[in-house]
């Protein structure tokens, strides 16, 4: 009787994202967010959304501003239950990923009353979500008219060069390398997405790890076929 041969388990080690300024990928669908974030602390409001699909660089972005404006960092979960002043401390936050927390009242209460803190102190609040405030209904009305009123800066879906860099950026994160033959054969044949990118990395590394098997076309193939 032939027998499959064993697949190893992989072993999630974690990897480290490079979050630096440096690290983001700029191209013409995202110049309108970066210069948002280089404009600081000119901006014309106590508050900024930044707004893009899933995997798009929000969260990098929200991490380069931190890093600049020695901001407090917090995630959007901490506000259910939170309290604004503690949230706050002394300086400028970052509220990242708040989508999930929309029509939650204890959160979009203890957003609003951050956000009044932040106006009431003269400093800022950066604030990640996938939709833009003015397509949402919040359950909160004072959160809402406060929320519309700030500026947006959006970052709009990938064109293939930055597909293609941001493909061999996410490999690199987890300490692999791509060839061109890897991207012309991926690029046509992917979804046309951030989270499709970061996604398509994930299942090759995952696979790759499972085989003990380097990064190659074949392995792509399968990947995208779904025969990981």
């Amino acid at each position: 009787m032939t027998t499959a041969p064993a697949q190893q388990i992989p072993l999630d080690l974690g990897h480290r994202t490079a979050l630096g300024r440096e690290d983001f990928l700029i191209a013409p669908c995202n110049q309108d967010a970066v210069g948002w974030i280089d404009r600081w602390p000119t901006w014309p409001a106590p508050a900024l959304i930044l707004q893009g699909p899933a995997a798009s660089g929000k969260t990098h972005l929200g991490a380069v501003w931190k890093n600049t404006a020695k901001a407090v960092w917090v995630d959007a979960a901490q506000l259910a239950g939170g309290d604004a002043h503690d949230l706050a401390g002394a300086g400028h936050v970052v509220v990242d990923h708040f989508d999930p927390w929309i029509g939650d009242r204890d959160a979009e209460t203890t957003l609003f009353h951050l956000y009044n803190t932040m106006k009431d102190r003269g400093t800022t609040l950066l604030l990640t979500m996938r939709t833009a405030p003015g397509q949402i209904a919040f359950s909160l009305p004072d959160l809402s008219s406060r929320l519309r009123a700030a500026p947006v800066a959006s970052i709009q879906a990938p064109d293939d060069t930055l597909l293609a860099a941001l493909l061999v950026k996410l490999f690199a994160d987890r300490q692999l390398q791509v060839t061109a033959d890897i991207l012309t054969y991926v690029l046509p044949r992917m979804e046309r997405s951030f989270a499709a990118a970061r996604d398509v990395v994930e299942r090759a590394d995952q696979l790759g790890l499972a085989e003990k098997k380097a990064i190659t076309v074949s392995l792509m193939r399968r990947v995208l076929s779904g025969q990981d």
